[in-house]
């Protein structure tokens, strides 16, 4: 098993961001944004990046919720995180568990995960639409990539 990008190190940044957010519980869309957030903290005016900016970069969102779904997974399994069923989908929450764990971490790398997370929550959770989100990253990444400062999915008639 890979520990770099593997469903442990997700859960693990989603257990920081749950704990962050709580007692507010955040469901798998808006987890995949502020993990891309956390990650690339630079490209949206905030702290330095925690990765660098790398080619294959619009690629981690799509496999980045599968890889989440299983972290989550470990982080019920071991008690330091719930799901509830709500009318507006499921959602995850660290529970005291959880953020007593996160609490205890003293890495360094934990440190900055930290900050980027209360960053990461107070700029995009809980009022921002991760949809939303999701197509002004894939918009930033198409001018980026074009060269033209046209939306996605807005075309010239």
């Amino acid at each position: 098993m890979n520990p770099l990008n593997s469903p442990v190190e997700l859960g693990m940044r989603a257990l920081v961001l749950l704990a962050q957010a709580s007692p507010e519980a955040l469901d798998i869309a808006s987890l995949v944004v502020l993990d891309h957030a956390v990650l690339h903290s630079e490209e949206f005016d905030g702290p330095p990046s925690l990765l660098p900016e790398l080619p294959a970069q619009p690629g981690e969102l799509g496999r980045k919720r599968q890889l989440l779904h299983e972290g989550l997974a470990v982080l019920m399994r071991a008690g330091l995180a719930s799901i509830d069923a709500t009318t507006d989908g499921l959602v995850y929450r660290a529970t005291d568990r959880g953020s007593s764990f996160v609490g205890i971490l003293e890495a360094p790398y934990v440190g900055q995960l930290r900050e980027r997370a209360t960053w990461a929550v107070e700029q995009f959770a809980p009022h921002a639409d991760p949809r939303e989100s999701m197509h002004g990253f894939t918009t930033q990444w198409h001018e980026r990539f074009t060269g033209t400062a046209q939306p996605l999915g807005e075309h010239d008639a």
